[in-house]
């Protein structure tokens, strides 16, 4: 099985959007995993009743210019609070449900660091939060930012 960091040490998975409670989770994993490779994942496309962003990337021209527009802010974002830490890390990026691709990546990893909630109330109680999901699915144990 291919795995993305050196034996021995701990290499978390840290998915991210553009959120200050994603920012939060990097910096988080930065703190309790130094001199780690730490991996920071966004999954674009978000679940909600209406597609949320997904659908507006849809609605795009060009649907692949508007996607990579949108991720190369949320991994500046990462790399620049790397960049805080003198720390280098890999970013990864990947379509579809947020849940199921972090749930499906992690089994990589060591362990997930993901911060607690995102979207509107509305998006809350319709589509089960993201964290919950990834926290009762993954396959590696999960810590959640708050």
């Amino acid at each position: 099985m291919y795995r993305p960091h050196s034996p021995g040490k701990t290499a978390p998975l840290v998915p991210v959007d553009d959120s200050e409670m994603a920012e939060r989770a990097v910096r988080y994993a930065l703190e309790a995993h130094p001199d780690t490779e730490i991996t920071v994942l966004h999954v674009v496309g978000e679940p909600s009743p209406m597609m949320g962003k997904a659908m507006s990337l849809a609605l795009e021209d060009d649907i692949e210019q508007a996607a990579e527009e949108h991720v190369s802010a949320v991994l500046e974002c990462a790399h620049d609070i790397a960049d805080q830490f003198d720390t280098e890390i890999t970013t990864d990026v990947a379509w579809g449900t947020p849940a199921k691709v972090t749930i499906n990546r992690a089994e990589v990893f060591d362990t997930v660091i993901i911060s607690s909630h995102r979207g509107t109330l509305a998006d809350r109680l319709f589509v089960e939060n993201v964290a919950q999901k990834v926290f009762r699915r993954s396959p590696v144990p999960v810590t959640v930012v708050c």
